[in-house]
């Protein structure tokens, strides 16, 4: 019993020691002096001593003299050990499966060091690197700074990324955690807060306008850095003042807003505007309709304790138009003035403006051809046909009235006679059916038959191009006509003892008309409104004159400057007629004395085209306007080289080149010129 109790004591006390032993381990305590230790040899002891595997860079050589008067724990020890490292210029690389690698520090930001967050920042000298986003700065101008306040030669390294407004640092974490810490403080100043004011009376961009007067110095240069310098934008839509900028100096802008929004000790404020491109009468009343607008916003947004004030108020709003110098007289309520104005700014604009050119085109040609065999007998028989010109009864009564007749021999009582002289055939009828004949006629008449033959071929063609164009504002509708006024006979009537006889006439343009709306669409398409007419007299009837259209009328959508297509005509038409007596102008080729044939073929090709071209600048017109002049000039000087016929020292007028005045004669321009550089001219002056 004694010996297994001494036993159970002995176990009790070995077990004690274990534990202590044990709590000795896990607490171990390392010195930290090393005198004229090699580098690799120090690595060595740590990784020992820690349990750690480490990997030596061939280049990683020295001695180190290290001495330290406490014990150090694990990571206390672990700390001193990247510590020595820094001071010597490597750094620590822990791999993912436990594995450190000890490198020059100048290679570490290349290599896979962990990338750490706000939750887990890292400490020490450890290599980390951390993305830091920024909110309120720019980190263009920021990434500069932080370069300077970093290990750069070193494992430092500060890249910014101007897309996400993020910046990334690598380096030790303690000096990681301090540029972030820097990049949270400088984000947090550039955090600046607006405050809005509404004003009561005053208008909003006139207040910016002051405020802005104020911070500006006398010399034009201020030693006070941006950051203190509120920021001030006017809101015109709700006649507020927006600032934004450094607490303090925001807050003494908002005092200075508020003093100065009182009430007018008028009863409201006059403003003239002169208007440079809009007309004031059509501009007066776009803003009545826009000022009655603004009292119902006004009255809704005062509610109805304060609508009876806003009406008074409002009573006195007053707009007129002046249009000798096409001026606009307001008189309102600041916040009414503040809108007013901001509408006549935004309309007062100058309008685009629309080259508008046609090109007709019209090619016609035309063939025909005619042949007719007439005959006739005495004994009373024939042919006769009036397709063709003259008839042969026509040729024939013709012939007979302008026989001569022979003069008469009157026997008187006396025995005496009287001799009538011969008098000539009246040649009024045969010069009349002559006039009909075209082409050629050939005749042929013995003592008891006669015959006639006729032939006429016809060739016609044209070849018309017109290109009339037209300058107008956007939405604004142009109309453009060169031809004629043709009188038209549109009644009449008589009476019974034609006492009171009247005929009405209307005159008809004929000629080319042009009339275009165009609309500037978006870009540089637009949208045309077109009614294009060609007309021309055709001919006249038994009953007035006939005319010959062409029209088109139509919407089309153009970009500037292309041509399109925007109607045509083309046709054919072959006609052919034959008068013939039946039976005989059928037999083969004797029945061609008993017929009469006309054929004809007619062609034409009818085109018109439109280009517009959007001028937005007066430098676009002048070169629209130089292309058409230099075009006409042309023509003048072709002219002038060709001369008059019959008139060799008559001048053809010609333009005067492009930006030259027109009152200038460049003849006379020429010869006083002359006179001042001549020598009489010179001696004439010194005299005097």
């Amino acid at each position: 019993m004694r010996i297994l109790g001494t036993r159970r004591k002995f176990s009790a006390l070995c077990a004690g020691l274990l534990l202590a032993f044990s709590a000795n381990v896990s607490a171990a305590e390392y010195s930290a002096s090393f005198k004229g230790t090699d580098i690799n040899e120090f690595i060595n002891i740590v990784g020992k001593n820690l349990n750690k595997t480490i990997i030596i860079e061939p280049s990683v050589r020295g001695k180190i003299n290290v001495r330290s008067y406490d014990l150090l724990n694990d990571e206390q020890y672990y700390q001193f050990f990247l510590n020595v490292l820094d001071v010597y210029g490597f750094a620590v690389v822990e791999m993912d499966n436990g594995v450190m690698k000890v490198i020059k520090a100048k290679d570490a930001k290349v290599s896979a060091i962990p990338v750490v967050d706000g939750k887990n920042p890292g400490k020490g000298d450890e290599m980390v690197t951390r993305v830091v986003p920024v909110r309120n700065v720019s980190v263009r101008e920021l990434a500069p700074l932080l370069r300077q306040l970093n290990d750069n030669a070193g494992g430092g390294n500060v890249v910014h990324y101007d897309p996400s407004n993020v910046i990334m640092i690598t380096g030790r974490a303690a000096v990681v955690n301090r540029l972030v810490e820097i990049v949270r403080r400088v984000d947090k100043a550039g955090d600046e807060e607006v405050d809005i004011v509404r004003l009561n009376f005053a208008s909003a961009s006139e207040m910016v306008r002051i405020l802005e007067s104020i911070q500006k110095p006398g010399d034009g240069k201020s030693n006070t850095p941006n950051m203190l310098k509120p920021r001030m934008v006017a809101d015109e839509r709700t006649n507020s003042v927006i600032i934004s900028g450094e607490p303090q100096a925001r807050k003494r802008a908002v005092q200075l807003v508020r003093q100065l929004d009182s009430e007018l000790e008028t009863s409201g404020n006059t403003r003239v505007f002169y208007l440079k491109y809009a007309k004031a009468k059509e501009m007066v009343e776009v803003l009545q309709g826009v000022s009655k607008s603004i009292e119902g916003e006004l009255k809704g947004a005062n509610g109805a304790a304060a609508a009876g004030g806003a009406a008074s108020k409002q009573s006195n709003l007053s707009i007129e138009a002046h249009e000798g110098t096409n001026a606009i007289v307001i008189t309102a309520q600041p916040d009414v003035m503040g809108s007013l104005e901001a509408v006549i700014r935004q309309l007062d604009i100058r309008r685009a403006q629309v080259l508008v050119e046609a090109i007709i085109v019209e090619v016609a040609e035309g063939d025909g051809i005619g042949l007719s065999v007439q005959w006739a007998t005495l004994a009373g028989g024939g042919t006769q046909f009036h397709s063709n010109g003259a008839s042969l009864g026509e040729i024939g009564a013709g012939i007979y009235q302008a026989r001569p007749e022979e003069g008469s021999t009157i026997i008187n009582s006396d025995g005496t006679t009287t001799k009538n002289p011969d008098t000539k055939g009246d040649v009024t009828a045969l010069a009349n059916v002559l006039s009909k004949v075209s082409g050629m006629a050939v005749g042929y008449a013995s003592d008891d038959w006669g015959v006639v033959l006729q032939a006429i071929a016809s060739s016609k063609g044209s070849n018309i191009l017109a290109t009339p164009s037209i300058t107008t504002l956007d939405n604004q509708e142009a109309s453009f006509i060169v031809g004629d006024e043709v009188p038209v006979k549109t009644g009449s009537a008589a009476s019974s003892n034609n006492d009171n006889p009247f005929t009405t006439i209307e005159r008809k343009k004929v000629g080319i008309q042009l009339k275009v709306t165009p609309q500037i669409n978006e870009g540089d398409a637009v949208q045309l409104i077109i009614e294009q007419e060609v007309s021309n007299v055709n001919g006249n009837t038994g009953v007035d004159i006939t005319f010959a259209t062409r029209a088109v009328k139509t919407t089309v959508l153009a970009d500037s400057g292309d041509t399109i297509v925007i109607g045509g005509l083309i046709d054919e038409k072959v006609d052919e007629s034959v008068d013939k007596v039946p039976l005989l102008g059928d037999i083969p080729y004797l029945g061609n004395l008993f017929k009469s044939t006309t054929s004809s073929t007619a062609k034409r090709n009818l085109m018109i085209f439109i280009r517009p071209t959007i001028i937005r600048d007066s430098n676009t017109m002048a070169s629209l306007s130089s292309r058409k002049y230099s075009l006409m000039r042309a023509v003048q000087l072709q002219q002038q080289e060709t001369g008059v016929n019959l008139m060799p020292n008559t001048n053809v007028p010609v333009l005067p080149e492009w930006g030259q005045s027109p009152e200038i004669n460049p003849e006379v321009f020429d010869f006083t010129k002359k006179k001042r550089r001549s020598p009489e001219a010179s001696t004439n002056q010194s005299s005097n």
